[in-house]
């Protein structure tokens, strides 16, 4: 069983800032927990070669199923997944903006969407997912998704700009500079900016910026769950722990610790695994 990043080929990095695959598979007859999802910042396709899944929205209920290729974009609520017995999804995470320069749609439409992406691309999405189910192990899935995004850069709709330097900034967790000075490298206004900003991640900086410091926090406690919330929140860069649980509250309802007792018995765990830090 596999939970686990992968770097994706040197000349894609430009796009794509990692591969991840998990493969989880359950005895006949056992029951399958579901996924509590929560926000992170990922523009995100995702392949489903065996079982696809059922996802769940927190908020409105509303229920997708049975889509073997999905897109989606940036997520600001808690989406509760159901996998079956022989699951694997290889996910291409793309950098903020890479989607949009890729397609030409602006990333805002994508917010909260769990879509099919033959909608967006071509069939043949069908015929890579096809690849997958066939490959002969990981390090095969990860050659066939790499000659994949070939094909999508060779296409691209839109070119880099310098504004796309501001979010791979805020990812590294680079907090020294502020919102003007973005916009200044930029060669911006600050409206500008963050009008730029928006198309290409979904959301505004602050939002995207809160997204991932939440991210982190949720990945050091899975990642270390002997710490305490406190120094989870000081290693994440919070003024103190109600910050913290001010995120926790409004990206997933829920406080830290009562989000996390949800996680702990995420489909991943039966297997000992869970969605901290992975490198390959």
């Amino acid at each position: 069983m596999l939970l686990k990043d992968f770097i994706p080929a040197p000349e894609l990095r430009e796009f794509v800032q990692l591969y991840r695959i998990v493969h989880l598979r359950f005895e006949k007859g056992q029951v399958v927990p579901p996924k509590a999802y929560p926000p992170r910042p990922e523009h995100c396709l995702a392949f489903y070669p065996y079982d696809t899944e059922t996802v769940q929205y927190a908020e409105s209920g509303k229920e997708i199923k049975h889509i073997p290729v999905v897109l989606y974009g940036q997520f600001t609520e808690v989406t509760h997944r159901m996998i079956g017995h022989h699951f694997l999804v290889f996910q291409i995470i793309f950098y903020p903006g890479a989607l949009y320069r890729l397609t030409g749609i602006s990333a805002a439409e994508l917010n909260n969407q769990y879509i099919d992406a033959e909608a967006v691309f071509s069939s043949e999405l069908r015929r890579v997912n096809e690849q997958l189910y066939h490959a002969i192990g990981y390090p095969d899935m990860i050659r066939i998704a790499n000659e994949f995004v070939h094909g999508l850069i060779k296409h691209q709709k839109k070119p880099r700009l310098l504004t796309d330097h501001a979010w791979a900034l805020l990812l590294t967790g680079n907090t020294k500079y502020s919102l003007d000075q973005l916009a200044r490298e930029a060669c911006l206004s600050t409206k500008q900016f963050e009008r730029r900003f928006k198309e290409r991640t979904g959301v505004n900086p602050k939002l995207y910026e809160r997204i991932i410091r939440f991210d982190r926090a949720f990945r050091l406690k899975n990642s270390k769950p002997e710490y305490d919330w406190l120094r989870i929140a000081v290693e994440c860069g919070y003024h103190d722990y109600q910050h913290l649980v001010k995120d926790y509250k409004d990206f997933t309802s829920l406080s830290p610790t009562a989000f996390h007792e949800i996680e702990n018995k995420a489909p991943e765990r039966k297997f000992g695994l869970s969605e901290g830090y992975y490198k390959e």
